[in-house]
């Protein structure tokens, strides 16, 4: 496995150093464009909620990122410095009474993108693992 570690600011404009790195991984890696897209979407999602929910845009916190792949499986996870929430008392996004509500279908949405989603939260914290396998 290959290892990339990064540190980005609570800031969305953080979120494109990502894509770049994603993009150049990619060069080896070899996901086809279109799970290319939905893995770039499912991380740009991840990371808004560590920098909007997690961090609340706090300057003084910072997102940590860790890639790793091999031939067979691309590994993000992504962590965040807030205080941790209950995955179970997460809406469902589905339900009649949130289909138009404007927020809530980050995770939805990650998990429909991704091959495997892991989620660990405390309150020191939430790390997101988002797996693409090829």
């Amino acid at each position: 496995m290959k290892n990339i570690n990064l540190t980005i600011n609570s800031d969305r404009a953080e979120i494109l150093k990502f894509e770049k790195v994603l993009e150049e991984i990619n060069i080896e890696f070899k996901l086809n464009h279109d799970r290319l897209i939905n893995y770039q979407i499912a991380i740009s999602e991840a990371l808004v909620n560590a920098i909007i929910h997690g961090n609340k845009e706090n300057p003084d916190k910072k997102v940590f990122i860790e890639i790793s792949y091999n031939e067979k499986q691309l590994v993000t996870k992504i962590k965040d410095e807030g205080d941790g929430f209950i995955m179970e008392d997460i809406p469902d996004p589905t339900e009649n009474n949130n289909l138009l509500k404007e927020h809530g279908r980050g995770i939805y949405i990650i998990k429909s993108l991704v091959d495997k989603f892991e989620c660990h939260s405390t309150e020191n914290g939430t790390e997101f693992i988002l797996t693409i396998v090829k």
